[in-house]
């Protein structure tokens, strides 16, 4: 649908000032952004798979649904969605793959993806293929979830999610299978420190293979690379969090 894509501009590492500040980016082929309905906000209006295509922005498919006034949008495809099903968003909706519905409505254990952090702002968590939470608890106007990575999670029970668990699981599995491809993909080479010059990298210099020779291994910019906390102490979300993700 060209109406729902538009040229996605290449950045190739650099910030707002143009200088490179993400190394190793770059040289990328162009690409069409497909513009995905993230709010699921046309409630009670079915809508039928038209088709099911692939996105080079994200490693989940994407399906196109064509709704009963006319209008067709893109979301994420869940497993199991194939051309032809009919899907609703919405309190009423059934739960069945695709379908989008309030996290107060759903039963506890069914999987879900699309998730809302804020009721209304659109989904924000669980989008990558072959990822789904899971419902695990219900208690007055907030839901328990059990996210991919074992951390339990209170949400309001306003916030949105698509019944399933996304498609294209196995994308893990695929080989890039030559060095054309990864610099098609914007992925520029990764020389070592060691193998340059001491004036660019601190490991850099010496007489034939030497080791990096200083305390700790440090940045192209002198700074430590290792054991160097970069988190915050705390989080504003920190409080919602009832059990933490798996050690």
């Amino acid at each position: 649908m060209k109406q729902l894509m538009h040229i996605l501009p290449k950045k190739s590492g650099r910030d707002s000032q143009g200088h490179v500040s993400v190394r190793h980016q770059g040289g990328r082929q162009k690409r069409f952004y497909r513009a995905i309905d993230w709010k699921r906000d046309k409630e009670g209006v079915p809508a039928k798979v038209v088709s099911i295509e692939y996105d080079p922005n994200r490693n989940s498919s994407i399906a196109l649904l064509q709704y009963a006034d006319g209008e067709k949008r893109y979301i994420l495809a869940p497993e199991g969605m194939s051309i032809g099903a009919s899907v609703m968003s919405g309190p009423s909706a059934d739960i069945k793959p695709g379908n989008c519905l309030p996290l107060g409505v759903i039963p506890v254990g069914t999987l879900i993806h699309n998730l809302e952090i804020k009721p209304g702002k659109g989904a924000q968590m669980i989008r990558s293929a072959g990822t789904s939470a899971m419902v695990l608890a219900k208690e007055g106007d907030v839901v328990q979830i059990k996210l991919a990575s074992g951390e339990v999670r209170l949400f309001r029970s306003a916030c949105k999610a698509t019944i399933g668990q996304l498609g294209n699981a196995d994308w893990k599995d695929q080989v890039i299978g030559k060095a054309g491809r990864a610099r098609l993909m914007g992925i520029r080479p990764t020389v070592r420190g060691v193998a340059q010059h001491p004036g660019s990298h601190p490991h850099g210099g010496g007489e034939g293979k030497s080791g990096i020779g200083l305390k700790a291994p440090k940045t192209p910019w002198g700074k430590k690379a290792l054991g160097k906390k970069t988190r915050r102490k705390e989080k504003y979300s920190d409080s919602f969090i009832v059990r933490r993700r798996k050690k």
